[in-house]
């Protein structure tokens, strides 16, 4: 235990001002910018200064909000804890005693700041504990703990929601989170931060295709690289809740936490309950604020060390017609243009001819593949490429082997479900034999193929979704809801695979992005951004997934000429543009397409391996321009600022042009640089713009990052890529 009132905590820019009193939870008094070096007497008087009170009514007007709000403090808004005993007997928590342990520890991405703070309540039987932890990249998580401590003779202790909240500064009086659908995820929506609570949750037993991603307060106004922001996030696969509340009390608060199901999380006496880690980050402007979350995910013990593998996947070139020789000329067709993977999407198991039977039933089909996927295996291998097979182990078919010999392995609410979804139901993990049905069967696929990649999809919400088999081993109650335990063994069964399969990657595909967290990502090595490869519309759903994960865990793929979601037809200079910021793919007939085509695609591919060191470890940068801008500009810049990429991208037609120069964020403003385009796309296009020549022009950063670019025109749905090297 700390002997200090106040603890000033500094990592990776980020200053955290925390004062530990005897009587609550942390209480956050400064989160944001580095105030340097505090003395002791300097650091007691901050909490001084933020002491106030009216008249002889002190306590609710306080500003000692802890992260914890409870009604006992005198808080009138929304709690952060609520619970109750299955007799009534309890209703709240009062703790009386809080004691404080400050401690640094080290990790895979350095050396953390850790406050554990225990609070015990002996009136109810309760112990709650947070811990908050100052990241090395300055990013801040924080999470609670309940544990019941009451005798055996209780009632057991039902959780209804724990949601820990962190204060954000009186000027962030504007919200910015994501919402959109299947094939249009991450779109961004700002409204005011006005008084009352903005909640966004996810019931769909997975964040979802309308995830929050962020919630987001910043000034007003701000953008990519301007006004401060601050955002949280849940490192979380299930439900969820975000909320950002500005109660009569005057406070910004943003927090986030599991959305617990009624009887969800029961505790019986010595039992616990911890909710996921709620991720905070902060900086000037969104580009800020995501840096820290990459670096935070490029520290990960999951995160892949090797180059991202470029991929082929099959699923738009033949969907369920599969066949060996089509499939082996599609593999020598992908080699021929520098594929490195090859991905057998769904359609090689059991009955699986179309989407209404079969899944679940993880055996090769005998009548599609009679000898085995060995054949297709070894010619692949034979091309220098990797092989990836596609599974949805979650998901089952009613029509399927596996639902005809274990009907109470499907999760239901006793009374039929909801609705069926893509002819799917939910499989319980933790069903006694279910988890090990499937390790089993995933792994001796693996180990037979030599697979090196699983494209793990989830195509359907969980609702209505109780346990019809009961398992006491791991607490699960027939009847009960299932997707606090189902999230759980999840996480078991990705770890078990990579403990047995050191070298496994594991794509995150949730009917395209409808589970990307940074929970997930703990467990996987890339996601699958959507189910959209129209490369117009990928522009903002990439950009929308990069705020929280950085490029190379982001599944990015060329489409056909017409895209099958929109229809939309593009040039393939443009869908493979598109394509290259990311963990870059191809999702295309490449039998039907013309040489010119492969050619350009080829080209594009060997120039993505070419800057992929640059791509998969840089700071993504984007410029902020006007909302009507029809030209947009983001950029990778190495971590040393020696080189940068950008892309010049116009998803529109201009209101103006050609317009002013546009800066190009992020160099150094001490150096100059060479500027020149980085590929011909366009064939037999030329620029008026003296930088689009060979050789280039030589710049000043410091002009680069204020005035910029004058840009040719660029017709909408096309891109420019820029490489800009110090010189």
């Amino acid at each position: 235990m700390t002997d200090s009132r106040t603890v000033h905590l500094r990592r990776g820019g980020t200053s955290l001002v925390l004062a530990l009193l005897p009587d609550r939870h942390p209480v956050v008094r400064h989160w944001g910018e580095d105030l340097g070096a505090f003395d002791a007497a300097a650091l007691a008087d901050v909490g001084v200064a933020q002491t106030m009170g009216t008249g002889n009514n002190q306590t609710w007007t306080t500003p000692d909000l802890p992260v914890l709000p409870l009604p006992h403090l005198g808080w009138s808004a929304r709690p952060a804890v609520l619970l109750h005993r299955a007799d009534g007997s309890v209703f709240s928590v009062h703790p009386q005693t809080v004691t404080h342990e400050v401690e640094t520890v080290d990790g895979p991405g350095g050396t953390a700041d850790v406050v554990t703070s225990s609070a015990t309540d002996p009136t109810h039987g309760i112990e709650l504990t947070t811990v908050l932890r100052l990241e090395p990249t300055g990013l801040v998580r924080l999470r609670a703990l309940v544990t019941d401590t009451a005798g055996a003779d209780v009632a057991p202790l039902e959780i209804d929601e724990l949601t820990p909240v962190l204060p954000v500064p009186s000027d962030a009086a504007e919200l910015l989170d994501f919402t959109g659908h299947h094939a249009f995820e991450r779109q961004i929506v700002r409204t005011p931060f006005t008084p009352g609570t903005r909640l966004r949750e996810s019931w769909e037993g997975r964040p979802g295709h309308d995830a929050a991603t962020w919630l987001v307060a910043g000034t007003p106004g701000f953008g990519w690289r301007r006004g401060r922001v601050h955002g949280v996030h849940l490192a979380w696969s299930g439900n969820t809740r975000a909320l950002a509340s500005h109660p009569a009390q005057g406070y910004r608060l943003l927090g986030a936490g599991e959305l617990l199901q009624p009887g969800e999380v029961v505790l019986t006496p010595g039992q616990s309950y911890s909710t996921p880690w709620l991720v905070g980050s902060w900086g000037q402007g969104l580009d800020a604020l995501a840096a820290r979350s990459h670096a935070h995910v490029r520290a990960l013990p999951s995160y892949p060390r090797r180059p991202r593998p470029v991929l082929l996947n099959i699923w738009e070139a033949v969907y369920f017609n599969h066949d060996l020789d089509t499939l082996k000329a599609l593999a020598d067709e992908a080699a021929a243009i520098g594929i490195e993977r090859f991905v057998i999407d769904d359609g090689w198991f059991g009955s699986r001819r179309n989407d209404t039977s079969g899944l679940g039933d993880w055996q090769v089909s005998a009548e599609v593949w009679p000898t085995g996927l060995e054949p297709l295996a070894e010619h692949v291998r034979a091309l220098g490429m990797e092989l990836g097979l596609w599974f949805e182990p979650e998901m089952i078919n009613v029509d399927s082997e596996l639902a005809r010999a274990h009907p109470d392995w499907i999760l239901s609410d006793g009374a039929g479900g909801a609705v069926e979804h893509r002819h799917q139901r939910v499989l319980d993990l933790t069903a006694p034999g279910a988890w090990d049905y499937l390790y089993g069967a995933i792994s001796d696929l693996v180990d037979r193929l030599e697979i090196a990649y699983i494209k793990w999809d989830h195509n359907s919400p969980v609702l209505a979704g109780g346990h019809m088999a009961t398992n006491a081993e791991l607490g699960t109650r027939y009847g009960a809801p299932a997707i606090h335990e189902q999230t759980l063994a999840l996480y078991r069964l990705l770890d078990a695979l990579h403990e047995r399969f050191p070298g496994l990657e594991i794509e995150s595909c949730c009917g395209g992005g409808g589970r990307i967290d940074l929970g997930i990502i703990e467990h996987t090595q890339r996601v699958w951004t959507s189910d959209c490869n129209d490369a117009h519309d990928r522009a903002n759903i990439n950009r929308g997934t990069m705020t929280l994960l950085p490029p190379e865990l982001i599944g990015t793929h060329v489409g056909s000429g017409r895209d099958h979601t929109t229809l939309r037809s593009l040039d393939v200079s443009f869908r493979a543009a598109t394509a290259l910021w990311g963990h870059m793919g191809v999702e295309w007939d490449l039998l039907s397409a013309t040489d010119a085509d492969k050619r350009g695609l080829a080209d594009l591919i060997a120039l993505h391996k070419q800057l992929r060191p640059l791509l998969h470890a840089g700071t993504v940068v984007h410029a902020d321009v006007d909302e009507d801008d029809a030209v947009r500009i983001q950029g990778v810049v190495a971590p040393d600022r020696s080189e940068a990429l950008f892309g010049l991208t116009s998803l529109g037609q201009a209101l103006t042009w050609p317009g002013a120069p546009r800066p190009l964020p992020g160099l150094d403003p001490k150096r100059s640089y060479r500027v020149q385009l980085a590929a011909p796309l366009y064939e037999g296009h030329t620029y008026e713009a003296a930088w689009t020549r060979p050789e280039g022009v030589v710049l000043p950063g410091s002009y680069l990052v204020t005035t910029g670019l004058s840009l040719p025109v660029i017709h909408p749905d096309h891109s420019l890529l820029v490489r800009v090297t110090a010189v």
